[in-house]
């Protein structure tokens, strides 16, 4: 058979050529909207929303000079709020969370308000430095449950 009649056998079924090969061409997944809340004197936060950026993220920033009433808002105990506030997919992100790991959340959609990377630590995305411990991310919750272990990396 030629490919004419190939062609013309295809047309005349209604059978396209990228449905019945796959397409060529593939379109890039959407970038992940986000909106990060920081405060206005803090340059890692602007390193970070970069970073997401790189990783697949829209990322709108906000400064702020009420990032602590937005976390406690949002369900993220003082003790292991990060140096900024994000909101994904219906989730709080607070801190240098990995992308990998803001993916698992927005992957396995559990019943929690979010998740947290308490403090700044030296090489997470963002910070300056090696990455010298094992991070852990806390999952939060907005009835007060003590938070508990999301995942370590």
């Amino acid at each position: 058979m030629t490919r004419r009649k190939l062609f013309l056998l295809l047309a005349s079924t209604g059978v396209s050529m990228p449905a019945l090969f796959g397409s060529p061409v593939t379109r890039a997944a959407s970038p992940i909207q986000a909106t990060l809340y920081k405060n206005p004197q803090c340059s890692c936060c602007e390193g970070y929303a970069q970073y997401l950026e790189k990783n697949g993220f829209k990322v709108d920033v906000k400064p702020t000079n009420d990032l602590a009433e937005i976390s406690r808002n949002a369900g993220v105990p003082q003790d292991l709020e990060g140096c900024h506030t994000m909101f994904v997919g219906g989730y709080v992100v607070d801190g240098h969370v990995p992308a990998e790991t803001i993916r698992k959340l927005l992957t396995e959609k559990p019943a929690i308000a979010g998740i947290t990377l308490p403090g700044m630590p030296s090489g997470s995305p963002g910070m300056v430095g090696q990455k010298t411990e094992t991070w852990t991310i806390y999952a939060v919750t907005k009835d007060s449950k003590p938070p508990k272990v999301f995942v370590t990396v």
